[in-house]
């Protein structure tokens, strides 16, 4: 028992400390998570399922807040929501139905590296935006963030929050749009990991992630506005390239 409530004191921890700096960063909660749940040896579309369910809670805390802080555009939450549902929907059925989750945890590692690579070497990019914004980009990125968040059990705000950020979309508002936006994805990514994986027995740890994140939600979207995005980002990029790293080599070797 007391093996037990340390373990879901550590899901509490990871869902906390991975949700804030989602919600600063708008990224990195599910990719934290489930780098996370991978090196414990949970099966990929077990992991996936466990963090999409619990962050279906963090995102809609996440957004709300962002939301209530001004860091939102609605129009944009909109054209990113429709594509990512489907994307993730699409995602997350072949996940559960059609790979083998064994098999698939080296490539699941070594997308979640690229992310890793990814955020670093975006903390390392000149953060005044002078490019005109594409938005025709939106659809597409949309559709590409679910789909790859569904199969890697993370990736939305990697991929979909740095796009927009380098392509010259604001960063507050990019931040906020894509944590509002990232609920209705995951809520759809989730309802489909239960119509093809089933209920799940995992519950507490799912619960442990929940609580975390949740806590984490508020204070994320406030230091949003306050702390230097640059020097998290490095943070968590290296965070996951370690994590990446690891799972690889376990899964390898």
């Amino acid at each position: 028992m007391e093996a037990d409530f340390s373990t879901f004191v550590l899901y509490v921890l990871v869902g906390f400390l991975a949700q804030l700096i989602d919600g600063a960063l708008g990224m990195a909660y599910k990719v934290s998570s489930n780098t996370f749940l991978l090196s414990m040896g949970i099966p990929p579309g077990m992991a996936s399922a466990s963090v999409h369910i619990a962050s279906i809670f963090t995102s809609l805390v996440s957004g709300l807040s962002h939301l209530k802080f001004g860091n939102v555009d609605k129009r944009l939450v909109l054209k990113l929501m429709v594509p990512g549902m489907i994307g993730g929907a699409t995602g997350a059925y072949l996940l559960a139905k059609v790979l083998d989750g064994e098999k698939v945890v080296p490539y699941i590692a070594a997308y979640l590296l690229i992310m890793g690579v990814v955020i670093i070497f975006k903390s390392f990019n000149n953060q005044e935006h002078h490019r005109r914004f594409r938005k025709r980009l939106v659809l597409p990125l949309g559709f590409t963030g679910g789909f790859m968040d569904s199969i890697g059990g993370g990736g939305w705000g990697p991929i979909v929050t740095t796009t927009l950020i380098s392509t010259g979309h604001p960063p507050r508002k990019s931040i906020g749009s894509v944590n509002l936006a990232e609920f209705f994805v995951t809520a759809i990514v989730s309802f489909t990991f239960l119509l093809t994986l089933g209920l799940m027995k995992n519950w507490v740890n799912v619960a442990g992630l929940m609580l975390g994140g949740v806590a984490a939600a508020p204070l994320g979207a406030m230091l949003t506005r306050r702390l230097p995005l640059r020097w998290m980002m490095l943070a968590v990029g290296l965070m996951i390239v370690f994590i990446s790293i690891r799972t690889l080599v376990l899964a390898l070797f």
